[in-house]
């Protein structure tokens, strides 16, 4: 039920979305040749998977964690995406595929072997990864793998339909503030 509600609530935030959508990739054309940025993540079951973002970060900027990337890689475009969380809209795409979910472990890089081996000790990987859930909306973010397993951990074994509506409004709302970038 849940899996439907997604996919239908999905389509229909991209159709809502879509003139912001059409401005951001024209704006983000011009600022960097490149407004959409794809990175492979772990998904459910460590499988890999291509997360959809607009570019938020110059095109040469080191695939890293966003805690480990520099302020000065992020675009005057980006700063606004990423203040308003637009940045995160396509992955509704990711939604609407299957691999992802709106309410979720915020899925990492194959490379953040910390966080990985915490989220593989709390089977984080058992479920689908997420747009928002309990870490984002409270600010833990990658740079604290072990506090960020054990939240991840605690959102899925209490997760209710009524957390998961509140987890998607407090982000809508603006609660959390995303991976840190020093």
């Amino acid at each position: 039920m849940i899996r439907l509600f997604e996919f239908v609530l999905s389509i229909v935030a991209l159709l809502f979305f879509s003139p912001i959508l059409l401005i951001v990739i024209v704006l983000g054309y011009l600022d960097t040749k490149s407004p959409i940025f794809v990175q492979e993540r772990v998904g459910r079951n460590m499988k890999p998977f291509r997360l959809l973002k607009f570019r938020t970060m110059r095109p040469e900027t080191e695939s890293v964690a966003s805690h480990l990337a520099s302020k000065n890689s992020i675009t005057r475009l980006g700063s606004i995406l990423r203040k308003t969380k637009v940045d995160e809209l396509p992955q509704l795409i990711n939604v609407i595929k299957g691999e992802m979910s709106l309410v979720g472990p915020r899925p990492n890089l194959f490379n953040q072997t910390e966080l990985i081996k915490e989220r593989k000790k709390h089977g984080i990987y058992e479920v689908l990864p997420g747009i928002t859930g309990l870490a984002q909306i409270n600010n833990i973010d990658m740079s604290k793998p072990k506090q960020l397993a054990e939240t991840d951990r605690q959102m899925i074994d209490t997760l209710t339909f009524r957390k998961y509506i509140s987890y998607i409004i407090r982000t809508v709302l603006g609660s959390g503030a995303g991976d840190a970038v020093r």
